[in-house]
């Protein structure tokens, strides 16, 4: 079919860039128009925050939601820099708000990435109605404002500034999102979720649409992975047959870190959880090096004591996690995943490292406390048997 036939030469190629390839294809960038695209809007403003904690360069992190239908992201650390050069070498205030990031992805170990898929700032500024950007740098306190993407008044001091930090927040525009509103509890579960799987984050959220109904979460444990398999057993009325297992180590031949927690119960639904670079997967090496790991470990342990004989068949996987809540985290320099969505994580060392540290760590803690061993194997030889 010729040109001519069809009425299509390169005169109807639209190309857009900016502001209105965002504008016009939301979902691209945020993953829906709706609540879930609000959702990630919050952690694509707050990945920055985070990330300045997580390097010890701020304290604290504060996400507001505010009565006239906007969000508010605070932190104390040393404010974005004011222009391109900015003293550190940092990305200037109007670069950060007003193109899209380098490298949006997956990021380093130290890096974390809370939105759909690391696009930064501009995307929500895009995508908003009206942003505000307060920069506390200095001693001086520096001030602008966007509308849909573009800066409507110039960067400028405002005066002098107590402490230091960076607020921006923004209103959504409700012809992209509708009627759609921010969900206080999917809000908290992923703030959750990211302090439990790093120990030096404190954030908090609060929500102020109601006015003299104010709500708020903070979310900070110390105890990590631990406390994480604590809070998902809290869930349930199973008793618990183990203490936690658990333990942290780096393992140069992945590049990266594991830290994985576990233990047993008396209900029969597993419960794993799996994480890379904090980010929720679907399965991946790691989580198939847990489970090469815990089966090693039980399965030796019940032939060294004879609880299974050479005549016996070893015990499989899925017997193995009946009543297992688990929560596995690997941390890499150079995550490979498969897919567009990051849902399963892809790299191979990754499965052999993580097996082995649980299997060594298991072993060690079965022969420690043989009379949990033993249950636990019965446990399982029983559910075996029905």
């Amino acid at each position: 079919m010729s040109e001519e036939t069809t009425g299509y030469d390169a005169s109807h190629i639209q190309v857009l860039e900016g502001w209105r390839a965002v504008r016009k294809r939301p979902g691209m960038y945020i993953g829906s128009s709706g609540e879930r695209g609000l959702h990630n809007m919050v952690f694509e403003v707050a990945d920055r925050a985070v990330n300045e904690l997580l390097a010890g360069r701020a304290g604290s992190v504060e996400v507001a939601l505010t009565p006239d239908g906007g969000v508010r992201v605070t932190d104390d650390g040393p404010g974005v820099p004011i222009d391109e050069a900015g003293g550190t070498g940092g990305r200037g205030l109007e670069a950060l708000l007003t193109s899209m990031q380098a490298g949006a992805g997956p990021g380093g170990r130290h890096d974390v990435t809370l939105g759909f898929c690391g696009v930064g700032p501009f995307v929500v500024n895009a995508l908003s109605r009206r942003m505000t950007a307060e920069v506390r740098r200095d001693g001086i306190r520096w001030v602008q404002e966007y509308a849909r993407g573009v800066a409507v008044t110039p960067l400028s001091a405002a005066g002098t500034a107590t402490g230091s930090g960076t607020t921006i927040a923004f209103w959504p525009d409700a012809d992209i999102f509708g009627t759609a509103e921010f969900s206080f509890d999917a809000l908290a579960e992923r703030f959750r979720e990211l302090a439990f799987l790093n120990r030096a984050l404190d954030i908090s959220l609060i929500d102020r649409r109601q006015p003299g109904e104010s709500r708020s979460a903070r979310f900070r444990f110390p105890a990590g992975a631990r406390d994480f398999v604590a809070f998902l057993e809290a869930e349930t009325a199973a008793p618990v047959l183990t203490e936690a297992i658990a333990f942290e180590l780096e393992d140069p031949r992945m590049a990266g870190t594991v830290e994985v927690a576990f233990r047993w119960s008396g209900s029969h639904e597993e419960r794993v959880r799996s994480f890379a670079n904090s980010r929720p997967t679907i399965g991946g090496t790691h989580e198939l090096g847990f489970r090469d790991g815990v089966m090693a470990a039980v399965n030796k342990y019940a032939r060294a004591r004879l609880l299974l004989t050479e005549a016996d068949p070893g015990l499989v996987v899925d017997r193995i996690g009946e009543g297992l809540t688990a929560v596995v985290s690997v941390k890499l320099d150079h995550p490979e995943f498969e897919g567009s969505t990051h849902g399963v994580l892809g790299n191979p060392p990754v499965r052999t490292c993580v097996g082995q540290a649980v299997q060594q760590h298991l072993g060690t803690w079965l022969e420690v406390h043989p009379e949990q061993a033993s249950a636990i194997v019965g446990r399982i030889q029983g559910a075996r048997r029905h």
